[in-house]
C-alpha cells in the first residue's frame, strides 16, 4: 500500500466507527464502537504486539457487513462476522492481523470446552451467541484448535473482547489507534494465507 492511500483507509475505518459503529451492541451497555476501542485499549495495555492491537481494535468489524447482521445474529442467524470482518481487513492487513479476527469466535467455543469456568464469566448475550455458533467445541476441535498457529493470538483476543463491555471504563477515541494502523499498513505486506482454515 503506498503512504496515498492510508488516509483513504483511515477514514473509511473511521467513518465505521462514527457511523454504524455507534449503534447498541446486541444486549450489551457499551456501543459497537465503545466495544471495539475499548478491546484495542486492553490489548494494548497488556503490551500486545501492533498486530494484535489492531486486531482487537478491528475485530467485530464484519457485524457492520454482510447479509446477516448482528440483529440476526442475536435472533438466531449466525452471520459468520469473524469470517467476513477478517476478509474484509485482508485488503489492509496481514494474517497477523486477519486470523486472531476470523478465530475470536472459535476462541470462544475453545475456552467454553478446556475452561469449566470460563462460561459464567460471559454476559448474557454471549451465552446466547455461543448457542448459535456451534456452543463449546468437542475435544477434537479444541485439540485442532490449540495447534493452529494464531490460536494463542484469537484467546488472548477473547478474553479482552470479554472485558471490554464496560460503560464506565476510559475509552480511547479511533484517532487514538490511527497512528499503529498507519504503521501497519505502510509495512511490508505479510505473505497471506490462501484459504485459510477457520479453526472448527
Amino acid at each position: 500500500m503506498t503512504p496515498a492511500q492510508i488516509p483513504d483507509v483511515l477514514s473509511e475505518l473511521s467513518e465505521l466507527f462514527e457511523g454504524q459503529g455507534s449503534a447498541e451492541y446486541f444486549g450489551e451497555d457499551v456501543t459497537q464502537a465503545e466495544h471495539m476501542l475499548q478491546t484495542g485499549a486492553l490489548a494494548e495495555a497488556a503490551g500486545a504486539e501492533p498486530a494484535l492491537v489492531a486486531a482487537s481494535l478491528l475485530h467485530d468489524l464484519g457485524h457492520f457487513h454482510g447479509e446477516a447482521t448482528g440483529h440476526d445474529l442475536m435472533a438466531g442467524t449466525d452471520n459468520r462476522h469473524s469470517h467476513t470482518g477478517a476478509d474484509r481487513l485482508a485488503r489492509w492487513f496481514g494474517p497477523d492481523v486477519t486470523e486472531p479476527v476470523r478465530l475470536h469466535v472459535a476462541a470462544k467455543r475453545y475456552l467454553c470446552a478446556v475452561e469449566p469456568d470460563y462460561a459464567a464469566t460471559l454476559s448474557p448475550a454471549s451465552v446466547h451467541t455461543l448457542a448459535v455458533q456451534g456452543g463449546p467445541m468437542t475435544p477434537a476441535e479444541a485439540a485442532a484448535f490449540a495447534a493452529h498457529r494464531y490460536g494463542a493470538d484469537a484467546v488472548r483476543l477473547r478474553r479482552w473482547d470479554d472485558a471490554a463491555k464496560d460503560p464506565e471504563a476510559p475509552t480511547p477515541g479511533f484517532d487514538h489507534f490511527r497512528p499503529l494502523l498507519a504503521r501497519l499498513l505502510t509495512a511490508p505486506p505479510s505473505e497471506q494465507p490462501s484459504g485459510t482454515p477457520a479453526a472448527p
